[in-house]
């Protein structure tokens, strides 16, 4: 009997089930949060800055390959070896003898002992004066001074070498502008001021035009091109870095946009075409039909991250993940001993292997976690569905590593390439001007592409200087 007031039995039940649900949404809700605040830069794509104080003891996702620490056996050293000419030579002759104690001022010399030192000479300012002689003309009586020569322009100035280390320090290391002007003044023995050493890189990034162009139709022609983005801070606002990068190129782009638009104005993944293929994190706006043109390989580094991270947190509900990550693992060592013994691909029956167990773990992992009866909803509900989507969706781009030598296992290239511009924001902040942020940028891509060449920065940073700024090779 009902009692007028008061909710009835199906009312109730109805109830039940609703704070039920709710129950569910909330501790699905914190155990999402949970899972985030158990993010790191070890089991997810985070980056290490982002760890803080809490950040995780050092582990790599590589495992142990047998070899111990320091030289390997058969690798070339890089001791000092003596050299037949050097620069200088101080013999030292014993004052006396060992034996009987006799003076050997005048002795028979009978061997002698090389030892050499490798040191710098003592760093002192050169000064170098150029004289500009005038002449009158014996017919018109004409008065003709000589010109300066191109790199002369002040009375008093610092030279190219001087300016060359000044930008050194600035963009390969970093070094704020008070600091570099300390370190040359320190160095030389006399003021630098911080205005000639602040306004340098401006000044030399003027002279790389030609090589910016020369770089951009190189990258544009690389078989292998890796391709990553990050957020910077100019002006006092977020901005987009995109980075493209081969092991000997190295190009840089400053854009509002992280997307397609800012890749479209880069103008280097639009120009790719198959079977060139683009190296990056998977992330979507990659993925564009735009760029459907070129062939893609996605990074593992980020699906091992990604993979272990969810083993580590249900090794049974996610047995799946760590049966993801094993065989990426298999694949890459099979490739790396298959290339060791010079062979150029996989044979076919050991790929078919490995994509078909591929494939058996992705179906586990629909097994294991089905889809729910209703639309999931709530922080990070369709983290697993998405995870096995695309491990099924992208298996091609994913393994291409395994189908081409030429392919890398990860983009670690182009990381390695956008971590300096990282650096050089945790220890200056960012940039001040648009125009600044772009002169660093071009020249931490001329160092980089010169280093990658063998060429020493401070030789291509004087060479710019001077007027004959080195250029990479253009393809074949």
């Amino acid at each position: 009997m009902e009692v007028a007031g008061r909710p009835s039995y199906d009312e109730l039940a109805a109830l039940v089930v609703q704070q039920q649900r709710q129950i569910e949404l909330l501790q699905a809700r914190v155990a999402e949060l949970e899972r985030r605040l158990g993010l790191n830069s070890r089991n997810s794509s985070k980056p290490p800055s982002s760890d803080g104080l809490a950040k995780p003891p050092p582990r790599s996702s590589r495992r142990s390959s047998g070899a111990g620490p320091g030289k390997q056996p058969g690798a070339p050293g890089a001791a000092l070896s003596l050299v037949d000419d050097p620069d200088e030579v101080v013999e030292h002759r014993p004052a006396g003898c060992g034996g009987c104690g006799a003076a050997l001022a005048a002795a028979e010399m009978v061997g002698q002992v090389r030892r050499q030192v490798f040191e710098l000479p003592q760093i002192r300012l050169r000064v170098l004066e150029h004289r500009l002689v005038s002449c009158r003309c014996a017919g018109c009586g004409q008065v003709t001074t000589a010109a300066a020569p191109a790199q002369v322009a002040a009375p008093v100035q610092y030279g190219t070498s001087v300016a060359a280390v000044a930008v050194y320090l600035l963009v390969a290391h970093h070094i704020p502008v008070a600091r570099t002007a300390r370190i040359l003044a320190d160095l030389l023995g006399a003021p630098v001021s911080t205005g000639w050493v602040a306004g340098l890189p401006e000044r030399t990034a003027t002279v790389l035009t030609g090589f910016a162009e020369r770089l951009d139709t190189a990258v544009k022609a690389a078989p292998v091109v890796h391709l990553d983005e990050t957020g910077l801070r100019v002006t006092g606002r977020n901005r987009w870095l995109h980075v493209a990068c081969t092991p000997l190129l190295t190009v840089y782009h400053l854009d509002d946009k992280r997307g397609a638009t800012a890749l479209d104005a880069m103008g280097v993944l639009p120009a790719l075409r198959a079977p060139q293929v683009a190296v990056h994190d998977g992330w979507m706006p990659y993925f564009t039909p735009a760029y459907a043109s070129v062939d893609h390989a996605l990074c593992n580094a980020h699906h091992l991250r990604e993979l272990d991270g969810w083993a580590e947190r249900d090794p049974t509900r996610y047995a799946f993940a760590a049966d993801l990550a094993a065989l990426l693992r298999e694949g890459h060592r099979l490739v790396g001993q298959a290339v060791t013994a010079g062979a150029d691909r996989l044979d076919q029956q050991t790929l078919d292997d490995l994509l078909q167990r591929w494939q058996a773990a992705v179906d586990a992992g629909y097994q294991a976690n089905p889809p729910p009866a209703t639309k999931p909803t709530g922080l990070g509900a369709n983290l697993i569905p998405a995870l096995l989507n695309r491990m099924r969706g992208f298996t091609r781009e994913i393994w291409r590593f395994a189908h081409d030598f030429t392919v890398p296992f990860d983009n670690n290239q182009a990381e390695r390439d956008i971590r300096m511009t990282k650096i050089q924001i945790k220890i200056s902040g960012g940039w001040r001007t648009t125009q600044g942020a772009r002169a660093w940028l071009r020249l931490r891509s001329y160092i980089s592409t010169a280093g990658k060449h063998g060429i020493p920065a401070i030789t291509a940073l004087r060479d710019a200087l001077t007027g004959s700024p080195w250029l990479p090779a253009l393809p074949e």
